[in-house]
């Protein structure tokens, strides 16, 4: 098979390859788009997603209705067809087939961004972490190696937000612990443990009315939701920064009401 043409140099200085798959398919050459035909990002998106996966794999997940040999078929005219193009981003062997090392995917930037958060590093500032991966992975395609690839992508940011929004609250940076919360927020109203990174950052803060109005406004949109309350967990954040209003309340009521306040129930 012919060496497929170089990427990583015109001339003296370096070309940049970039094929973005968060927000919808996109493939840069020197920041110039490239045209892509559909049925060719599909392959080139897959690849980019599977690197160094078998021909027999990404076939059998590009074509999962076909026979294997039709399957194999397809994609060898695929390959043929992205090999005619120079700005072909693709090395292949006789088994697999990956993307040139020179070409850098948007998705390995979240999850290397990801990794580091994991191992207590500084992502290079919160705005990276902030900005990784802020957009789903292709969003309009429903094929269920996408849908599949799209959840796992999501989580990853989701506790990468979390994770850097919980080290920066332990550092004292509150500012940037609140911007990753609420990012994580954003993504993803309903789930529990940014709005309780929330209420935890301005409990440290000593914001006690943010604290009670971030849990109140979280608590009314689950039972509006999905007619469920805070976790226990999240409740217990604020029993020490309730608990002199509640004693409040139920001396004022016994004292209008009697003793049979006392069982009253509260909100």
């Amino acid at each position: 098979m012919a060496a497929d043409p170089p990427l990583s140099t015109t001339g003296p200085r370096p070309v940049e390859v970039r094929l973005h798959l968060l927000g919808g398919f996109r493939l840069t050459h020197d920041d110039q788009p490239v045209v892509v035909p559909r049925g060719l990002q599909r392959v080139i998106a897959l690849i980019g997603l599977r690197p160094g996966a078998t021909r027999s794999h990404l076939a059998g997940l590009l074509w999962p209705d076909a026979a294997e040999d039709r399957a194999l078929s397809s994609l060898r005219t695929a390959l043929w067809r992205l090999r005619q193009d120079p700005c072909c981003p693709l090395t292949t062997t006789t088994d697999t087939v990956r993307l040139d090392p020179a070409v850098g995917v948007d998705v390995d930037d979240l999850v290397d961004t990801a990794v580091r958060v994991r191992e207590g590093q500084d992502p290079h500032g919160a705005t990276a972490a902030l900005d990784a991966g802020r957009h789903d992975l292709l969003p309009g395609w429903y094929d269920d190696w996408v849908l599949a690839d799209r959840e796992r992508l999501r989580q990853l940011r989701l506790h990468m937000l979390e994770q850097v929004a919980g080290q920066y609250l332990a550092a004292g940076r509150h500012g940037e612990a609140l911007d990753a919360a609420l990012e994580a927020m954003a993504a993803e109203p309903l789930r529990e443990t940014p709005h309780r990174l929330v209420v935890r950052i301005h409990l440290a803060e000593g914001n006690a009315f943010e604290a009670v109005h971030a849990y109140y406004v979280y608590r009314d949109l689950l039972l509006r939701e999905l007619r469920l309350e805070p976790s226990p967990a999240m409740s217990a954040l604020l029993d020490d920064t309730l608990a002199p209003i509640r004693r409040a309340t139920r001396t004022t009521d016994v004292a209008r009401h009697g003793p049979a306040a006392r069982t009253a129930p509260r909100r």
